[in-house]
């Protein structure tokens, strides 16, 4: 008789054993031996009957050897199959009800513990938010006293007195650029941000995002240099924080570059729809560890008591907050000791229906 081909070399052909419901049972010898339908003795010639016969045939199971050597009949064999097939389907619907409890339980908990760490963040928003608006009234006193000083309305002030006058108004406008970002921190961190969204000339925001850092800048003997092109397009942004947000990236870079170095703030057109604007200074760069919690809110990279530069820690977290109310995304890129690079693209606004 001819041989029947379907069409597949014979090399692609895969083998199919047939299936027997003793392969699906695990440590059936032990099994038997437990229900005394055989000895330890019988067993063991049973397996090396069964290994003996391997050596020759592809598939010889130990229920074989077992019938072959007239320790059990088929019956009894095929009813403690049945017994263990049984326990076992018992056993994994246990552990699936098992799992599910678990699962259900580790959900509940899981639930529970991000219900009370929102609030957890709503009591700190809060927080931060009452503390910052009581700083108000009283700082709102010294800087009036502070003006009625320096303008001499409570009587004239000698050089020593009007330098500490000087101080102290430099240190009352710290403080109150602070309590300004810690105000609106909170209502980002309470998800009340609202922004004011208009087409925005950029580059005529350069200058006043530009006055705080170039001071600084000229302290350090740092170069802040701008690449802005003389023309560029509209965006589609809320200008004062905007304005804020660049004033804030050139700030940290100037901060963390060394006498001698670069900042460099760019504004470009990235394709027909973005403007990118860039942040890229040749300070003392942030470690891959360090990248990770860039954007952590009131957190310093270097937390030592003895750190070398100031700030709360939440300057860059309140810029992330405006750059993603925006529909943007701001993107780090640095290397220790190189400097770093500090991007998020505007959506131009004649392109925005």
């Amino acid at each position: 008789m001819a041989e029947v081909s379907d069409g597949k070399p014979s090399s692609d052909r895969i083998p199919t054993t047939p299936l027997s419901p003793e392969m699906l049972v695990p440590r059936l010898g032990e099994y038997l031996v437990q229900k005394a339908l055989i000895t330890d003795e019988q067993l063991v010639e049973a397996l090396h009957l069964q290994q003996e016969k391997q050596k020759t045939q592809k598939r010889y199971l130990l229920g074989e050897a077992l019938m072959d050597l007239g320790y059990v009949e088929r019956r009894a064999l095929d009813h403690a199959i049945t017994e263990q097939i049984i326990q076992l389907r018992n056993a994994l619907e246990d552990a699936n009800r098992n799992l599910e409890n678990r699962v259900r339980d580790r959900t509940a908990e899981l639930q529970e513990a991000l219900r009370k760490l929102s609030e957890l963040n709503q009591l700190k928003a809060n927080f931060v938010a009452n503390i910052s608006h009581e700083l108000r009234t009283p700082l709102t006193h010294i800087k009036g006293y502070l003006e009625l000083l320096d303008a001499s309305v409570l009587g004239e002030l000698n050089e020593e007195q009007r330098s500490a006058v000087d101080v102290s108004r430099r240190a009352s406008a710290r403080l109150e650029n602070l309590v300004e970002n810690l105000i609106m921190f909170s209502v980002a961190a309470r998800g009340e941000m609202t922004l004011k969204l208009i087409p925005v000339a950029i580059e005529v925001l350069i200058d006043q995002a530009s006055a705080s850092p170039r001071a600084k800048a000229e302290e350090k003997d740092v170069t802040l240099r701008l690449d802005i092109p003389s023309t560029l397009p509209l965006v589609k942004a809320d200008p004062e924080k905007i304005k804020w947000v660049i004033s804030q990236l050139m700030d940290n870079a100037v901060k963390f570059t060394d006498a001698g170095g670069q900042v460099t703030l760019s504004i470009q057109p990235e394709t027909d729809k973005l403007v990118m604007v860039s942040v890229i200074d040749t300070g003392i760069g942030i470690s891959p560890e360090g990248l990770k919690e860039l954007f952590q809110p009131f957190h310093q990279l270097d937390g030592s008591a003895t750190r070398r530069f100031g700030g709360t820690g939440m300057g860059l977290a309140l810029a992330r907050e405006i750059i993603e109310a925006h529909g943007s995304v701001i993107e780090v890129e640095s290397t220790e000791g190189k400097g770093s690079t500090f991007r998020f693209p505007l959506l131009i606004a004649e392109k925005i229906s």
